[in-house]
């Protein structure tokens, strides 16, 4: 996920909040939800086209969110609406579930959506938001990275202007050498190649003004002047309908989903998807949010959790799409000088608005245009700087990251996410026993025992402390006492090894305490050989050879 290099600092001493309190911040985040506006509709567009769903569904998804999370949400400058993250899933589910009939899978799917956010509110009610952070963090990145290349073969017809045989990763990639020598429509191609390349050194040049104006909005500007001028036949350009309020409404057919009960495996396993990779993804992206947030407030990820599942079933309703916290929206947010979740609110009318008297002008972007900003997306998720940061974590996280991406693509997300884990517990046993652990040690708690003296707080670790079992420890480290100005970590003797998920969480808190001018310190660590030169990287103990004895 891409995060802001560069934020406006604060500007008031106490940190904005929620709620009714939050409105006196209006001129702010008025203007920061004009900006998101304009990014949203590109992005929810193609969102929707990638998701096999009519573009329309977009943004009432992103509307609906809008209108919704500012009353519920339990984070600060998180933008919500349909995730592109979630696109794959959502298209695979259309496909499958409407047996080749999109329109009755769309349909379907919908009954689908509503049942993943009552299950998200199930999860609430069981705190259930703690465990994701039991997923290794080069699995995480790993099904982000495979979503990526995903949602990138996804566009790949909409980039030729033809319609592909195949939908899977492999068997479209094979697909296309044909498909452009016979099927190639040269102006759809030439206006996807020119907005990306546009869109790439955009990006780049997030200089001066350059930095208030969105490239993916510029782009599907240049798309649409370039649609015009080619004259793009209507079937290549976005399609909303004439009339909203009669046909911009879409609602469950839980009489259809009663009809594909012999398919109801296949239906749990959605619902399942759904909400795993809607709460994960949510989770990952909203902890992200709150390391560029400026006023570097913490949200609440239960809370964030249900209002993911109340909006899901709201959207759901009238036809809308999954609903997760983005990342490029939040930090355009960020960029625009937003401060409250009321941006969401004051994004949801500006996009009533443009669909009320801007829908001639949406109708002019070209979709291969859109297919442009969503491979970017893609680049951003999967491409070759991801690849260097897991190379410097060392072989071990770059083989989960490598693993979760292959079977995601042969197969699916979950599969891929269990292969990434199951990879995970391998490499803990391996150096586990480099470290002359006992198989015992990766089950244990690693907090020995805290100390609190003064304002000086210690902790000693021992055994393992790893992804898979450092929930209590995270219990401790998150609640450390107001009063407490120093933590010390010190690392036991008997401790034998820290993976990259629990160095980057330490890593996280170390950070944390320097911004509240407090002293993070781990102790012990000059002992341990690293895994690569990241300083995330994993790390464990040499099990020292026996000495000789002298006679």
């Amino acid at each position: 996920m891409e995060t802001a290099s560069k934020v406006r600092p604060p500007l008031y001493q106490a940190p904005p909040q929620n709620g009714l309190a939050g409105l006196k911040h209006w001129r702010h985040d008025v203007l920061a939800g004009l900006v998101v506006a304009l990014v949203s509709v590109p992005l929810s567009l193609g969102i929707a086209l990638a998701s096999g769903a009519p573009p329309i569904c977009g943004l009432t998804s992103e509307i609906i969110a809008g209108l919704i999370f500012p009353f519920l949400g339990g984070s600060y400058v998180s933008i919500c609406g349909p995730a592109a993250g979630l696109a794959p899933v959502l298209f695979t589910a259309i496909t499958d579930l409407g047996k080749g009939d999109m329109d009755r899978g769309y349909h379907v799917v919908l009954c689908v959506i509503m049942l993943a956010g009552v299950t998200q509110i199930i999860l609430t009610w069981l705190k259930a938001a703690k465990f994701s952070r039991m997923f290794p963090m080069a699995a995480i990145h790993g099904m982000l990275a495979a979503i990526g290349f995903l949602l990138f073969s996804k566009q790949i017809p909409n980039f030729v202007g033809s319609k592909f045989l195949a939908h899977d990763f492999f068997p479209v990639i094979f697909e296309t050498p044909a498909e452009i020598a016979n099927h190639l429509n040269p102006s759809v191609f030439s206006i996807g190649v020119i907005c990306l390349l546009l869109l790439f050194q955009l990006t780049s040049l997030r200089r001066g003004p350059l930095k208030y104006i969105p490239p993916q909005l510029t782009v599907v500007a240049v798309g649409a002047v370039l649609g015009h001028l080619y004259h793009l036949e209507p079937q290549f350009l976005v399609k909303i309908p004439d009339n909203l309020i009669e046909h911009g409404f879409t609602f469950p057919d839980f009489q259809d989903l009663f009809k594909a009960l012999p398919m109801l495996p296949q239906v749990i396993l959605f619902i399942f998807m759904l909400t795993f990779v809607d709460g994960t993804e949510s989770l990952a992206t909203v902890q992200a949010v709150d390391r560029i947030d400026p006023f570097h407030r913490k949200s609440d990820p239960d809370r964030t959790l249900f209002a993911m599942g109340i909006s899901n079933i709201c959207s759901s309703l009238i036809g809308g799409l999954t609903i997760i916290p983005g990342i490029i929206k939040s930090t355009t947010c960020i960029v625009s000088g937003g401060r409250t979740a009321w941006v969401n609110f004051y994004n949801a009318l500006f996009l009533i608005g443009f669909l009320l008297f801007a829908g001639n002008i949406i109708r002019m972007i070209p979709v291969a245009a859109l297919a442009a900003v969503l491979m970017h997306i893609g680049y951003k998720l999967a491409g070759a700087h991801k690849w260097r940061s897991m190379i410097k974590l060392g072989g071990a996280d770059l083989a989960i990251f490598s693993v979760t991406i292959f079977v995601t693509l042969v197969s699916d997300l979950m599969l891929g996410i269990g292969a990434g884990m199951l990879l995970e517990a391998f490499v803990l046993v391996y150096y586990a026993k480099k470290a002359g652990l006992p198989m015992g040690a990766l089950a244990s708690s690693p907090i020995q025992k805290t100390e609190i003296e003064g304002d000086v707080m210690d902790v000693y670790v021992g055994d393992t402390f790893h992804c898979f079992n450092s929930l209590k420890a995270r219990t401790i480290l998150d609640t450390i006492p107001e009063n407490v100005k120093k933590v010390v970590v010190h690392c036991m003797p008997s401790l034998g090894l820290i993976d990259h998920s629990t160095r980057l969480y330490l890593a996280t808190i170390r950070d944390d305490m320097q911004r509240a001018n407090k002293v993070f310190e781990i102790e012990g660590l000059e002992q341990f050989k690293s895994c690569g030169p990241d300083a995330t990287a994993l790390v464990y103990r040499m099990k020292t050879a026996p000495q000789p004895q002298t006679t």
